[in-house]
């Protein structure tokens, strides 16, 4: 298992775009760290330092202790699966396996068995004298995984590999990436700009925006304890609600963690808002709606079912509440969120 460092990185392209700035992050020996952000946040071309395959214009990397700034990129150990899978059309999955391992010097027998064990585990022993072209998606990306795992490489970078399946097969293709994962025990770095994708298969997540790392922990820790407020609006599904308040704060709540009551319910507790159903999305079991108040319109998403028009009640309890100050940061000291909490009543109380 093998931990990557980045010290003080800094990548300015020709004409003086810098992209990234004085990054410093640790990826843990052996996780499966996501890096997740919109796009042009500079994700992708963290991974692409990390493989050499883009030139860093100051700073330093190691992938274990070895610093690997300027080497090429078959020499730093690494697996790389694209998003277009970059498997070779004219070549049976057997050669396209075949042809890696052969520039790397493994004897032809080793090769052979190589193959065979790597098909074997991403479950495509049948296609393997089988061209590109009559696979589907999935299995295609399945070759392009069996490639990175035969060279047994210390890391395994992946660059949104997912992106062209449909839903299905999206959601199939990260339960088999994580139990690859926990069979391998490697360290994985994989890119997304899909939130639900980094809290269900990462072990850690790093949150980028504009070049900087916005947070890094569990996907837990970043839904429960956002830091600013760019994490609390990217990460959930959907994002955080929001309302400003008077002093120029902040405050938020998570559409999942928010219950819809009926107009005359009585004896609730927490601040309460009223509303009425403006839009209303079937998702299965879940209903999500947008509900038009006199503060703003906000997202609740909930198991219980209203119409379109029912007059309502928001509930905000404590557990719910979170604090952000001019500068979008967390307000984390107890007397600020009280004051914050104080005014938030106020505010919807002259709502009503």
């Amino acid at each position: 298992m093998t931990e990557i460092l980045f010290e003080k990185v800094k990548k300015t392209y020709p004409g003086g775009n810098t992209v990234i700035e004085g990054l410093d992050l640790t990826i843990d020996p052996g996780s499966f760290t996501i890096l997740v952000g919109p796009s042009g946040c500079g994700k992708t071309t963290l991974l692409r330092m990390i493989a050499n395959l883009e030139p860093i214009t100051d700073g330093k990397i190691y992938i274990g202790d070895r610093l690997i700034n300027g080497l090429q990129p078959g020499e730093c150990e690494i697996a790389m699966v694209f998003q277009n899978y970059a498997i070779y059309p004219h070549m049976t999955v057997r050669k396209n396996i075949d042809f890696g391992l052969k520039n790397i010097g493994m004897p032809r027998g080793e090769r052979e068995r190589k193959i065979v064990d790597v098909l074997k585990q991403v479950g495509l022993s049948e296609c393997i004298d089988v061209k590109p072209g009559s696979l589907s998606g999935g299995q295609r990306q399945r070759v392009a995984l069996a490639r990175a795992i035969s060279k047994d490489p210390k890391v395994f970078l992946m660059d949104e590999p997912l992106s062209n399946l449909d839903a299905k097969l999206r959601s199939q293709m990260r339960s088999e990436l994580v139990e690859l994962h926990r069979q391998l025990k490697s360290t994985f770095v994989f890119v997304t700009h899909d939130q639900v994708e980094a809290m269900t298969m990462g072990e850690c997540i790093v949150v980028m925006s504009q070049g900087k790392i916005m947070q890094k922990g569990s996907p837990k820790e970043v839904y429960r304890d956002p830091h600013n407020l760019f994490v609390a609006t990217f990460i959930g599904d959907p994002g955080m609600n929001l309302l400003k308040l008077s002093n120029d704060c902040i405050a938020g709540f998570r559409p999942r963690r928010t219950r819809i009551l009926p107009r005359n319910a009585h004896g609730v507790p927490g601040v309460t808002l009223p509303g009425k159903v403006a839009v209303k999305e079937v998702l299965g079991g879940d209903f999500l709606y947008l509900l038009d108040t006199r503060v703003g319109r906000f997202k609740v998403k909930t198991e219980d079912e209203f119409e379109y028009d029912d007059p309502v009640l928001i509930q905000f309890t404590d557990d719910n509440l979170f604090y952000f100050d001019k500068e979008e940061q967390r307000i984390y000291e107890s007397d600020r969120i009280t004051a914050c909490r104080k005014l938030l009543e106020q505010e919807v109380a002259h709502a009503v």
